[in-house]
């Protein structure tokens, strides 16, 4: 569907509710051009029309293999990357049949990932000098207890572009538990 001069496609995944926007990218002398979000286009085309975002944020990655996550918390994110690329992996880590199931995207300038709330969101940089952008419908809160899981469970299997030797993660991700001694949100 195009509103004005810009497309913003929608593609559902096996996650429900995990959502991959697609946007029009606009190139000139200058740079690049593009609408990360547009409420109105996008619910037309089928997006919640209740995400109300309270706080965005950023996030440089310098080098290739940056791994961050795989993190849920109780509230919904649209998450994209400015600069660079990256592949998103998303596990739902919701009660239910999808528990545990996961969905990867390739994410660069114009493509968005919608996701609700109690999905594990993780990603691996691969390009260096790679921002990521996330808006959030709650406020993160110092001190909160926030479930995670290990990106390198072998019950999930994921299949990192830069493997376990030379990904780059924080201790507190490196310790994460692994996907059976989660309790499902």
């Amino acid at each position: 569907m195009t509103i004005g001069n810009s497309n913003m496609k929608i593609q559902q995944t096996p996650i429900p509710g995990v959502l991959i926007i697609e946007n029009d990218l606009f190139p000139d002398d200058r740079g690049v051009f593009w609408e990360s979000f547009q409420k109105e286009k996008l619910v037309a085309e089928g997006f919640p029309q209740n995400f109300q975002p309270v706080q965005i944020n950023f996030v440089k990655n310098n080098q290739v293999g940056v791994l961050r996550g795989i993190h849920a918390e109780p509230w919904e994110k649209y998450v994209s990357v400015i600069t660079g690329t990256a592949t998103g992996v998303y596990v739902d880590l919701r009660k239910g049949d999808s528990f545990g199931k996961v969905v990867y995207v390739e994410l660069k300038p114009g493509v968005a990932v919608f996701l609700p709330a109690g999905i594990g969101n993780s990603y691996q940089t691969t390009e260096d000098n790679t921002y990521y952008v996330y808006a959030v419908s709650g406020h993160w809160k110092a001190g909160e207890k926030y479930i995670g899981v290990s990106p390198f469970d072998p019950t999930l299997a994921i299949n990192w572009p830069i493997g376990k030797d030379k990904a780059l993660l924080s201790e507190k991700d490196a310790l994460l538990p692994g996907l059976s001694e989660i309790t499902p949100l």
